[in-house]
C-alpha cells in the first residue's frame, strides 16, 4: 500500500471527527442551545449548541460514508461501514467536541485567553478526544494515527485560515 493510500485513507476515515470539530463554527449563527456549557471553566464560547452540531455532524458523516460504501465506494475505506453502526460516528463527533472542550479547560486554567494561540493543543484536541472515543468501537491501524498526528496540525492551520477568509473565524490562526 503506497504512502498516499494510507494518507487518504486515515483523512476519510477521520472525516467524521474533522467536520464534527468545524461545526460550532458553521453553525454558529443558529438560534439554538446558544447557552455555554460551564462558562466559568471553559468559557463563553463552547455552547450546547456547538456539542449538538458536532455530534449531529459526525453521525451525518459517517452515515454518508456508509452509503457510499455499500454503494461501492470502497477504495478509501480502511473499514468496512456495513458492519458498523452510526455509533461510530457519534463517537468521533462527540469524542472531538470533548477533546476541544478539554484542551478549553486546561486553557483556562493556564490564563490563556479565548482565541488566543496554543500551539500544538489547539491542533490535536480533537484527534486524540475522537480518537479515544472512537476505540470503544474501532482501533485504527498505528500508521492511520500516525498519519493523523502528522497531517492534522497543517490542516487545521489552512481550514482556519479559510474559515478567516471566509468570514467565519475573527482569526487567522
Amino acid at each position: 500500500m503506497s504512502v498516499t493510500s494510507i494518507i487518504l485513507q486515515a483523512l476519510y476515515y477521520f472525516l467524521p471527527a474533522y467536520i464534527a470539530n468545524m461545526a460550532p463554527v458553521l453553525f454558529k449563527n443558529v438560534p439554538f442551545l446558544v447557552m455555554p456549557i460551564w462558562e466559568k471553566k471553559l468559557g463563553k464560547n463552547k455552547t450546547w449548541r456547538g456539542v449538538a452540531a458536532a455530534v449531529l455532524c459526525g453521525i451525518v458523516v459517517f452515515w454518508l460514508q456508509k452509503i457510499a460504501y455499500t454503494a461501492g465506494f470502497t477504495a478509501l475505506a480502511i473499514i468496512d461501514y456495513a458492519d458498523f453502526s452510526i455509533l461510530l460516528g457519534f463517537l468521533l463527533g462527540f469524542g472531538a467536541i470533548i477533546g476541544d472542550a478539554v484542551k478549553s479547560y486546561y486553557k483556562r486554567k493556564a490564563g490563556i485567553e479565548p482565541g488566543e494561540r496554543w500551539l500544538g493543543f489547539d491542533q490535536l484536541d480533537f484527534v486524540v478526544g475522537g480518537l479515544i472515543f472512537s476505540f470503544l468501537l474501532y482501533v485504527p491501524p498505528i500508521e492511520v494515527v500516525v498519519v493523523l498526528f502528522l497531517a492534522t496540525p497543517f490542516l487545521h492551520i489552512a481550514t482556519n485560515h479559510l474559515g478567516y477568509w471566509l468570514g467565519l473565524r475573527k482569526v487567522r490562526f
